[in-house]
């Protein structure tokens, strides 16, 4: 026997699915994004940029933390390793001013980059050895 009493939220949420307000919303029968995944406390900073395509407004601090979660992808692209070396090298630079605080943007704190660990990743993907 269901509850006598109706909150006004209630009402006004039945009310919505009798006249069939829900039945056509995109996403409707799927997953919610990202359920399962690991949770990730910047997730509405970084789907605001996704959706409002703010990826060239970036605050530097940010453009760099993405810059070292796609390195793998970036060095992919390099033809030596004395290239991926560089390539590294320059990003750990910019890494190591976005942790001392000497950029725009919020404050983040990213790990160096191991070079050897990304040039044998990169000789992988090369199929290198």
């Amino acid at each position: 026997m269901g509850s006598l009493y109706e909150s006004h939220i209630d009402r006004q949420i039945r009310e919505a699915q009798e006249r069939g307000d829900f039945d056509d919303l995109p996403g409707k029968g799927k997953p919610l994004p990202g359920a399962g995944e690991h949770y990730d406390e910047d997730w509405w900073l970084k789907g605001l940029v996704a959706r409002e395509n703010l990826g060239g407004l970036a605050p530097t601090s940010l453009k760099v933390r993405k810059a070292a979660e796609d390195v793998l992808d970036e060095v992919a692209k390099k033809n030596s390793e004395q290239n991926v070396r560089q390539y590294v090298a320059a990003l750990n630079e910019r890494i190591d001013q976005v942790n001392r605080g000497l950029v725009d943007g919020p404050s983040v704190v990213i790990e160096p980059l191991d070079a050897d660990r990304i040039v044998r990743e990169w000789r992988r993907l090369k199929g290198l050895g």
